[in-house]
């Protein structure tokens, strides 16, 4: 524009001169003087055109290098835009209080009222922090870490807590232990594998807090891929596909394979005289989401567990394998197969479940559900002390489960009321050491259990995020358990049979576990915030 406006006006006095020499009655010394004040009025503009040209070029190398900047950056900002940060942190305080089934009393030979069990004031700190990435269009990494913790302890190795298991692979970050952050989940998927809808995925798998779990932890959405039943952290791949049904009602639906390794036996020593040395224990199975449409959703799912282990392997593995295991500790006891389903939908505010499952042991010869005592022998002093012979159980047993519950929306009072019961029989085996319940398995309890909560959500402000949430959890839990051993393949006793009952608080106190009880109550409340 500059250049343009500088040309017009030297063309214009240019002009000049010949406008002079068509005017009448000028001097010659006039129009000498006029041309060489002219001349003199073009070199000041050439002069200050081409300083205007200098600037113009000057500038103009500034926004090349600040556009070449702007790319650079750009660049490092898509590549760091790539990272996706985001999580959750819970706190949680609970009250635990439980009624020990009834013993005969080993020197008396009487009918004993079973101890109580009370924590008052539980509080938790739970801390996750997610994270996805793509390394190149199809090929993408998630990861989640989590560090779990009571207040005020920082002894996992020595289950101050009494829970169920102490911490091992089936329930790291999944049982508060420490404040160690910790990888809970950490895989990579493969999409669109050949331009088609299948993928392929391998790491520690996102298997934990699955459907309907996400209605009672205020989510509204799945957080995991199995069925609440199967609920262990584990490592492993799986293959799937992904399909449509071509109807509204039906929605898409997905398949996988799945494969994962829940204990790995280690190094064995090769003359071994154990007659049940430890094995790797795998599980394989399949999850089907038969179909989803918005809120209405069907999984089916089935595994089976190979070479499972009496107890988790809490010792060095060299040492373990040099060292019979007399008492069965550690020793792969057989196969375990498991199915089970869940559908869940919503109307209008009402959400609801139904779901359910068969387990059936597959001891193949070595024995499962076995009874390390149940008579009582009469001593010379008169007393009753159990029988200590090991019996085992080479017998296929099954099992089952029921669970319901219904979740009522109150979206504009930021209100959510839920109710949830679920049944397991005297040989049901859930798969859920990584549960969030704190002491023992809801799913896997042999008995019933009601639970009521209800959740708030806060009125904190406008969401910065997708993932924000702010909200309190309140809720009660009833456990009558009709028979002892949860969620583990461990010998089933009538909690009504005192001389039953003997026997298994031998069976506790040896294996540092839980003692059996008949009736359990626990109140929780918590805040949560994700973010």
């Amino acid at each position: 524009m500059v250049k343009k406006f500088s040309m017009l006006a030297l063309a214009g006095l240019l002009a000049l001169p010949v406008a002079a020499s068509a005017s009448a009655g000028k001097a010659p010394s006039d129009l000498t003087s006029k041309i060489d004040d002219l001349s003199r009025q073009l070199e000041a503009l050439k002069a200050e055109l081409a300083q205007q040209n200098e600037t113009i070029s000057e500038y103009g190398d500034k926004v090349d290098d600040m556009s070449d900047m702007l790319d650079e950056k750009s660049e490092a900002w898509d590549l760091a835009a790539r990272f996706k940060f985001y999580g959750d942190f819970r706190a949680r305080m609970d009250y635990y209080q439980a009624q020990g089934a009834d013993f005969i009393n080993p020197r008396t030979g009487m009918k004993t009222t079973g101890p109580e069990y009370e924590n008052d004031t539980y509080f938790t700190n739970r801390f996750r922090l997610n994270m996805r990435v793509k390394a190149t269009e199809n090929v993408e990494f998630k990861a989640r870490l989590a560090m779990y913790k009571a207040w005020g302890m920082e002894s996992y190795a020595r289950n101050d807590q009494q829970t169920w298991w102490p911490q091992f692979d089936g329930n790291t970050t999944r049982t508060p232990s420490d404040n160690a952050l910790r990888v809970d989940r950490a895989f990579v998927n493969w999409n669109n594998i050949g331009d088609m809808p299948i993928w392929f995925s391998i790491g520690r798998r996102p298997t934990t807090d699955g459907p309907p779990a996400q209605l009672r932890q205020g989510m509204d959405s799945r957080m995991a891929t199995p069925v609440a039943y199967m609920d262990y952290p584990f490592d492993g791949i799986s293959f799937g596909y992904a399909y449509s049904w071509g109807n509204e009602s039906l929605g898409t639906g997905r398949i996988r394979f799945c494969y994962g390794r829940g204990f790995e036996n280690g190094l064995q020593y090769e003359k071994n005289t154990n007659p049940y040395p430890t094995d790797d224990t795998d599980f394989a199975g399949i999850s089907w989401d038969v179909m989803k449409s918005g809120n209405r959703f069907l999984n089916i799912q089935s595994f089976a567990v190979l070479n499972m282990f009496n107890y988790p392997n809490f010792q060095d593995p060299i040492i373990n394998a040099m060292a019979p295991d007399m008492m069965g500790i550690n020793r792969a006891e057989g196969n375990i197969y498991h199915t089970s389903a869940v559908f869940m939908d919503k109307v209008a505010g009402l959400n609801y479940f139904v779901a359910g499952g068969w387990s059936r042991t597959d001891p193949g010869g070595h024995g499962m559900f076995n009874d390390y005592a149940t008579a009582m022998i009469p001593q010379p002093d008169g007393s009753m002390l159990p029988n200590p012979m090991w019996r085992p159980n080479t017998d296929s047993e099954d099992g089952y489960s029921i669970y319901l519950g219904v979740r009522y929306d109150l979206p504009d009072a930021g209100l959510k009321f839920g109710a949830e019961y679920n049944y397991g029989s005297e040989y049901w085996i859930a798969y859920t050491p990584g549960h969030d319940d704190l002491y023992l398995s809801k799913l896997g309890t042999r008995g019933s259990v009601a639970e009521v909560y209800m959740i708030y959500d806060l009125p904190t402000g406008e969401a910065i995020s997708k993932y924000a949430k702010t909200f309190v959890r309140l809720g009660y839990q009833h456990y009558w358990f009709d028979y002892t051993g949860v969620d583990w393949n461990v010998k089933p006793y009538d909690t009504d049979d005192a001389a039953m009952m003997t026997a298994a608080y031998m069976m506790s106190a040896q294996s540092g576990s839980q003692m059996p009880v008949e009736d359990a109550d626990q109140v929780y409340v918590s805040f949560d915030v994700y973010f």
